[in-house]
């Protein structure tokens, strides 16, 4: 039986408002905060989005 019960998470979203959130993700994602602004810039601040942007160097 499927358990109706089940939610997901939402996804993360990178606010370069708040440069707290720029030092976490860009460090998370390995790269410098000026590339992870480039990357929101190009591609939105969803995580999944920036990952994928960003592994396509």
């Amino acid at each position: 039986m499927e358990n109706r019960n089940k939610t997901a998470w939402p996804e993360s979203l990178i606010n370069t408002s708040e440069n707290y959130e720029v030092e976490y993700w860009a460090n998370k994602f390995g790269v410098r905060p000026e590339r992870l602004k480039t990357a929101v810039r190009a591609v939105g601040n969803s995580t999944t989005a920036v990952a994928k942007f960003l592994s396509n160097k």
